[in-house]
């Protein structure tokens, strides 16, 4: 009988994290993928694909422009650096997703668009499952502006920029957030030439204006092209190029390229699901509403990632909400999701990562805080490697000197930023994080000097001293 303790709609992450969760509790299970093949966004068209072209392009590039020792000119193969990112993808999600559910005995596997016929009852195509309690964590699809001659014109997102036959020459890029600039530095790597047009003041506006304004000038530095406070309006095509005509203060501009493609943001998977048979609430985003348990309006469905009403979007918060939302509505626990330590990472060149609080959200909370910036051209190692660009940026408690948030911008941030969440999580000072010896010459030593900047002169201290 198709009758089940849990039911989960969705494929990726948060999906993943619940199935895993409920096989463990013994739960008879069901799970509803549609839409991605399994893994969802970040195996196929997210981190993985993603972060195999941008390092391909950064070896290649920084091999050019990098040492003076080096002789020789690199190449970048981008049709043959597609196919090995897509012989890699097929790999991971044959190890990483369809292995390791075959291997849950609790949980049947089904493919097909799933949508609620009653409170407790899904249809999965011609099939119908019924279940006691539901997870939906269906993620969310890309979409493109509603500008002026969208209709008339061929436009990517990063989906397709993932899987292009042909390298192009020339490229227009909507949006300034992770996506915006990875893929922008990405082509731009492999020869494309590229313009950004973003609409707010500031590249990752949710960052520090510091590190977003140096990021920025390191992009343009290398020949990108950004246009901020751009209101985009309107597209078309001419002599084989898209044209986007855009305003900044008034002042019609256009750019031009062989392709357009958007960057800025997505839309949740719920339009097709009828969550009204199941006294499910969206809001105006189309996004599930959730309290701090993953649960929904709906007392019998919890729901987690990309899908649901809260702010930071990664696939390692949507593991981690999978994971809360199938033991709360398992095991009729109250575990909540902690977003204040929770980390994020943009993987241009320099990467950008941060946790906690910034300056403006520790200030706007009422918080008596201070804060240091410090340059990673004092980082010993960052010279050894012969990257110095970069800040990282503290904010901490101006009385009791625990640190509130922890920004990089620099070498290997998304790496580095674990130290920070760490720092974060535990309510550390500035104190603790000077006492903590630190290996030398490492990159991590940057978080410790950014601390000793609180008190010291670090530009004119010898290497290792406290």
């Amino acid at each position: 009988m198709n009758k089940y303790d849990l039911i989960i709609i969705g494929g990726g992450a948060g999906a993943f994290a619940a199935a895993i969760k409920a096989n463990d509790l013994g739960a008879k299970t069901a799970f509803v993928n549609a839409g991605l093949p399994l893994g969802g966004t970040c195996v196929n068209v997210g981190c993985v694909p993603s972060k195999t072209l941008l390092k391909i392009g950064e070896i290649a590039y920084y091999g050019n422009h990098g040492f003076g020792a080096i002789s020789g000119k690199l190449e970048a193969d981008f049709n043959k650096a597609i196919q090995y990112e897509l012989d890699l993808v097929d790999k991971m999600r044959h190890d990483k997703y369809t292995e390791v559910l075959s291997n849950l005995e609790n949980v049947t596997h089904f493919e097909g668009k799933a949508k609620f016929v009653s409170k407790n009852e899904i249809m999965v195509d011609d099939k119908k499952l019924t279940g006691e309690k539901f997870v939906i964590a269906s993620g969310s699809t890309a979409l493109p502006l509603p500008l002026d001659g969208i209709g008339k014109v061929d436009y990517i997102t990063h989906i397709d920029a993932l899987k292009l036959k042909k390298q192009p020459k020339s490229m227009v890029i909507i949006g300034a957030g992770p996506l915006g600039l990875e893929f922008a530095q990405m082509y731009h790597h492999f020869g494309t030439k590229v313009t950004i047009l973003h609409k707010d003041q500031f590249v990752m506006p949710r960052t520090e204006p510091e590190l977003s304004d140096a990021l920025q000038k390191y992009l343009e530095d290398e020949g990108i092209t950004i246009f901020v406070n751009a209101k985009s309006k309107s597209v078309r095509k001419e002599n084989n190029e898209i044209v986007v005509t855009f305003e900044i203060d008034g002042k019609q501009q256009e750019v031009r390229g062989e392709v357009l493609m958007f960057a800025v943001g997505k839309t949740p998977n719920t339009k097709d699901l009828d969550l009204e048979k199941a006294g499910v609430e969206i809001n105006e985003r189309q996004a599930i509403k959730v309290n701090d348990e993953m649960k929904t309006t709906a007392d019998h469905i919890w729901a987690a990632g990309d899908v649901i009403d809260k702010p930071l979007r990664l696939e390692t918060t949507a593991g981690k909400e999978g994971s809360i939302a199938a033991e709360n509505v398992l095991r009729d626990t109250n575990r909540t999701m902690d977003y204040s330590a929770a980390p994020y990472a943009v993987f241009t060149t320099p990467n950008l990562a941060g946790v906690g609080k910034t300056d403006e959200e520790a200030v706007g909370g009422g918080l008596k805080c201070t804060c240091n910036t410090f340059p990673f051209e004092y980082v010993p190692k960052a010279a050894i490697i012969n990257e110095t660009r970069g800040l990282v940026k503290i904010v901490a408690n101006n009385n009791t000197h625990q640190i509130y948030g922890v920004h990089i911008l620099g070498p290997e941030a998304a790496d580095l930023i674990h130290e920070a969440t760490m720092i974060v999580k535990n309510k550390m000072t500035l104190e603790d994080v000077i006492d903590t010896v630190h290996v030398f010459p490492t990159l991590s030593e940057s978080i410790k000097l950014t601390a000793q900047s609180f008190f010291k002169d670090v530009a004119k201290l010898s290497c290792c001293i406290e």
